[in-house]
C-alpha cells in the first residue's frame, strides 16, 4: 500500500488513496490500524485516513484510530486530508467538500493554512450523547475517584467534554483523562479537553483523545473548547487555541445554528510503501 505520513500540529496520520481502487483494502486497514499506528513496529501515527469516492461530495474520508476504533471526524486529520489531495494531484481546486461520518465538511486553502467549516456544534445532550434526558450539558458535575469535575459537553460530529483548570498538569490530564473518557456519563465515550483560559482571545488546551490517549493536538477538541467557552461566557468568539503541537484559530459567533471555523496548518512529512 502506498501512503503518506502527514501531521497537523503534531497530530500525525497515515494517509492513503489506494482505498479508492481496492475495495477490500478498507476492511484490511480497519483490522491493521493498531499495528500500522504502532510507533515501534509499524509506521506510527494517531490514526489512518482513507480516501474514498463519494456521491454527495468531492471525496469521502474514513478514519481509524490508533486503537482500531472508527472516528466520525477529525479536525487536524481533515486538514491533512486536503493537503494530501492537493499534493498528489487528486484535487486542484481552492475549495473541497469531504463526506465524513459526521456529515459533509468544507475546506479552503488560505496560503499555507487550511480553513475548515466544521459545521454547527451540537449542544443537545441526547445528540452528543451524554447521560442526560434533555437540554444542554453545560457545567455538569460528575465524579471520578471521589473528585468532582465540572464538564461542558459538545459534539463536533464526535463527542467532547471540556474541563477547565488553573494548571494543565500531567497529574490532571494523564491521571484523569482515561477515566473521564470512559465515564458512564458518556455512553459512546468522549474526547476530554483540559483548558486554561488565558485571555478573552486565547486559551491553552491539552487533550486526551478517545481511542488514542493524549495527543499533541485535536482540531475538533479545539473547536469544542471554544464553543464551551463562548456558551459559558469565559472568552470571546475569535480565539487562538494553544496546543502542545502548535496553534489553531477557532471562530464561532455563539449562534447555535452557525458553523465553527477552524484555521491551521498541515504538513506532508514523507511518503512510502508498506507491505500489509
Amino acid at each position: 500500500m502506498k501512503f503518506a505520513k502527514m501531521e497537523g500540529l503534531a497530530n500525525d496520520f497515515i494517509v492513503t488513496s489506494d482505498t479508492m481502487t481496492d475495495a477490500g483494502l478498507l476492511g484490511t486497514l480497519r483490522e491493521r490500524a493498531v499495528s500500522l499506528c504502532d510507533r515501534r513496529r509499524g509506521i506510527g501515527g494517531d490514526g489512518v485516513l482513507c480516501v474514498l469516492t463519494s456521491s454527495s461530495a468531492d471525496f469521502g474520508m474514513r478514519i481509524y484510530n490508533a486503537d482500531g476504533s472508527e472516528a466520525e471526524m477529525c479536525g487536524n486529520g481533515i486538514r491533512c486530508f486536503a493537503v494530501y489531495l492537493r499534493e498528489t494531484g487528486l484535487w486542484n481546486m481552492p475549495g473541497l467538500a469531504v463526506e465524513t461520518a459526521a456529515g459533509i465538511i468544507r475546506t479552503s486553502f488560505e496560503g499555507d493554512r487550511i480553513r475548515v467549516d466544521m459545521g454547527a456544534p451540537i449542544l443537545d445532550a441526547k445528540k452528543i450523547p451524554v447521560a442526560k434526558e434533555s437540554g444542554e450539558a453545560v457545567r455538569e458535575k460528575i465524579l471520578v475517584d471521589n473528585k468532582e469535575f465540572v464538564v461542558t459537553a459538545v459534539s463536533m460530529g464526535n463527542p467532547h467534554a471540556v474541563v477547565y483548570a488553573d494548571e494543565l498538569t500531567d497529574e490532571l490530564v494523564l491521571g484523569y483523562g482515561k477515566k473521564l473518557e470512559s465515564h458512564p456519563y458518556f455512553p459512546k465515550k468522549a474526547n476530554i479537553e483540559f483548558v486554561k483560559v488565558l485571555s478573552d482571545s486565547e486559551i491553552r488546551m491539552r487533550v486526551y483523545e478517545r481511542g488514542c490517549g493524549e495527543t499533541m493536538a485535536c482540531g475538533t477538541g479545539a473547536c469544542a473548547s471554544v464553543v464551551s467557552g463562548v456558551v459559558s461566557g469565559l472568552h470571546g468568539t475569535s480565539v487562538t487555541v494553544h496546543l502542545r503541537g502548535g496553534d489553531l484559530l477557532v471562530e464561532w459567533s455563539g449562534d447555535r445554528k452557525s458553523p465553527v471555523y477552524m484555521t491551521g496548518p498541515a504538513t506532508w512529512v514523507y511518503s512510502g510503501e508498506v507491505r500489509l
